[in-house]
């Protein structure tokens, strides 16, 4: 039978946990088709994905990083029987369209775009979603654009709200607003077309990042879902995606 295919990033316990899963594999009669085991941290899954955007693969994440909110834990004993009887998410990413003086250039986000002061000075930015301003003049240190299954990471950190994975919702919120101080933000559809502008880009440029992809000097920004693209995630029975974000709503409200 044809083994599935190991991603794995550079390092110890990496490499480790790959020569387990393989003294495992052979012992394997059957396991679902077409899937590609990623080993790494929530990083290296998001680069992988990317990478593999073309393809009708399915992903089974398998931690060695830090927190691996898109991976599964590592077990040798279970790993055949997780991977069996494991559930299949579909998410879709931003796209990212910067245009800055002298190119344009386009971008995939799983989890956020991030529009960031480049300067000491606070940016000024002006959002729309399409022809309509959803802000006229936000002086921040920036502006956070994420998906339900970026929610819960740095759009948590700057106060965002966690969104449903199934909630075809994407939200915008600041970072360190200055003015309007208050403003926390909006939640809009998943069918919007976000225009980030730059108001004062030679005194105060902003980089546009694309997940961990940063353009500098941006001048116009325009974030919408990729719908066509779809990204097929496994998750062990009873951990899923949805889980995992409802578990971070749960922590936000106690603490």
């Amino acid at each position: 039978m044809k083994k599935p295919l190991i991603i794995f990033d550079n390092n110890f316990k990496s490499k480790l946990i790959k020569k387990k899963i393989l003294s495992t594999f052979k012992k394997i009669k059957t396991i679902k088709k077409n899937i590609v085991i990623v080993i790494g941290g929530d990083g290296f899954m998001l680069k992988t994905l990317k990478k593999n955007k073309k393809t009708k693969k399915i992903f089974y994440g398998i931690n060695s990083g830090n927190y691996g909110f898109l991976m599964n834990k590592f077990s040798k004993k279970h790993l055949l029987k997780n991977i069996q009887k494991s559930n299949m998410i579909s998410i879709s990413p931003l796209e990212m369209v910067v245009k800055t003086k002298n190119r344009i250039r386009k971008c995939l986000a799983i989890n956020e775009v991030s529009i960031l002061r480049q300067s000491r000075q606070a940016a000024n930015l002006s959002i729309k979603n399409k022809s309509n301003f959803i802000m006229k003049k936000l002086v921040s240190d920036g502006v956070l654009v994420s998906t339900p299954a970026g929610s819960t990471a740095y759009n948590l950190s700057v106060h965002g709200p966690i969104l449903d994975l199934n909630s075809k919702k994407i939200s915008i919120a600041p970072i360190s607003a200055f003015r309007p101080r208050r403003w926390i933000g909006k939640i809009v559809s998943n069918k919007s077309k976000i225009i980030i502008s730059n108001l004062n880009p030679a005194k105060r440029p902003v980089s546009a990042v694309a997940d961990n992809l940063e353009i500098r000097n941006a001048n116009k920004i325009t974030i919408y879902v990729k719908d066509k693209i779809k990204f097929n995630l496994l998750y062990d029975k009873n951990k899923s995606l949805q889980k995992k974000i409802k578990l971070e709503r749960l922590r936000k409200e106690t603490n």
